[in-house]
């Protein structure tokens, strides 16, 4: 094709998974990539739909290409992929006229046929495949990733939950796991290429499995990934209803499954958890919590939480912040309730004045904020091992990666060493200062 590109993503892990892939066919298919739009022939937006933010952060920037300069080639094609445009297919012209190509979470594979069509095509024309697949994971295609030392393996797609709220299961589909055999070998594959961190990825990859053998074998999956020799490895999303004794044993027992999980609760409210949908109440999830930290001394535990459910009353919102102080999260990421169409709880009417809505949101920001701050003071003047990943943002001079338990850690870039020595490997760093956000040392030997 001989044209270039750039891909901007939106969302969840599995839309980063799924723009490796775009990134790895077009590769494929003789394209280049380049660091901007202003220089891309072809603008790829991955998409997520679970929030209201994300759909207008994507019409804007789509439709701010209109006006920016033209690439090489004097004709951009701008493709649309992911949950908005499985969700609304040759729709997203009415917001976007600009677009001329859309294909869906399962139709990654169509993205070169149709971007050729719209090379050939009238500049008028719109593209559309959101076909899905139920043999086809994206897996079979090429990847081009965005860190070698890292991978997103994805187990399964889907999900079955249909919580009230979400939109997730009207785009991705029903829960489909993928074969243990195959997950494996890409896992030995990933480790011969060099790969330190393996994260597992599925919209609820606790029910791994159970529609292959007739029940959840996860707790198995990650004995079996901890024998390909992977040094890391970590796992998202995961449901509190179906986080096993089995999975809590094999985190417990496992030297590479890393000591963080992230375990969405969404409410402290078993009134608001019922009307979610969520099947657990604020007590299993205490207890859950308390087993866990248990079993697994010094685990990070993170989670979602949402604001502003219709219906939600005062009572509730203190019940949640009760919770949220009882289990000690280390970090938590909190979100006013977004109206997504199409899912039950948008028929729901809400009375609650935004203006108490968003007070809630941030008395629960606040505390949030110290339980972080006071969670990271437990690792101060200790030594965390980190995974190296690169320069920070605000300093070239600066290294960053993530620790075990995954906190952001920076350290100095040692005198007369170079970057390339230490991305990409994992350092001891000794914790000199514990901020509630991040964590900075001094490094403690040489990279291995």
């Amino acid at each position: 094709m001989g044209r270039t590109y750039h891909v901007r993503t939106f969302g969840c892990q599995m839309n980063l998974h799924d723009s490796e892939r775009v990134r790895g066919v077009l590769d494929d298919c003789g394209c280049i990539e380049v660091n901007g739009f202003d220089e891309a022939d072809i603008a790829v937006f991955m998409t997520c739909c679970v929030r209201e933010n994300a759909d207008n952060k994507l019409y804007g920037q789509v439709t701010s290409l209109i006006s920016s300069p033209n690439p090489p080639s004097g004709k951009r094609i701008v493709a649309v992929g992911g949950c908005i445009a499985q969700r609304d297919g040759d729709a997203i012209r009415k917001h976007m006229p600009n677009v001329q190509v859309v294909f869906g979470t399962d139709a990654v594979s169509s993205l070169p046929d149709l971007l050729e069509a719209s090379i050939q095509a009238d500049r008028r024309s719109l593209l559309v495949d959101i076909q899905t697949s139920d043999s086809h994971f994206s897996t079979d295609l090429p990847t081009k990733r965005a860190q070698r030392f890292h991978a997103w393996v994805p187990i399964m797609t889907g999900c079955n939950n249909f919580c009230t709220y979400c939109i997730v299961p009207h785009v991705r589909g029903r829960e489909k796991s993928r074969m243990s055999e195959a997950i494996v070998r890409e896992c030995e594959q990933l480790v011969s290429e060099g790969t330190r961190e393996i994260t597992l990825l599925g919209q609820n990859v606790n029910s791994y499995g159970r529609d292959l053998y007739g029940e959840p074998r996860f707790a198995e999956l990650l004995h079996q990934v901890s024998q390909t020799g992977i040094e890391r490895l970590r796992f998202t999303s995961s449901n509190p209803k179906d986080l096993n004794d089995e999975v809590i044993d094999a985190m417990s027992s496992l030297p590479c499954v890393m000591p963080h999980l992230h375990l969405a609760v969404q409410s402290g409210s078993s009134r608001v958890l019922k009307a979610m949908n969520r099947h657990y109440t604020r007590e299993s999830y205490l207890e859950l919590a308390r087993k866990l930290q248990s079993r697994i001394p010094g685990l990070a535990l993170t989670t979602d939480i949402i604001v502003g459910f219709p219906g939600e009353e005062e009572r509730d919102f203190l019940d949640t912040l009760t919770l949220v102080s009882e289990v000690g999260f280390s970090a938590a990421y909190t979100f006013i309730y977004s109206k997504r169409p199409g899912t039950p709880a948008a028929e729901l009417v809400d009375t609650t004045p935004r203006e108490v809505i968003q007070h809630r949101f941030e008395c629960l920001a606040s505390l949030v904020a110290r339980l972080s701050y006071d969670a990271n003071q437990m690792d101060l003047h200790k030594t965390a091992s980190v995974l190296v990943e690169g320069v920070s943002k605000r300093s070239k001079d600066v290294l960053v990666g993530h620790s075990e338990k995954n906190q952001t850690v920076h350290f100095a870039l040692p005198q007369g060493r170079q970057i390339d020595e230490y991305v990409g490997k994992i350092v001891d760093v000794h914790v000199e200062q514990a901020r509630t956000w991040y964590l900075r040392g001094k490094l403690v030997g040489e990279p291995r």
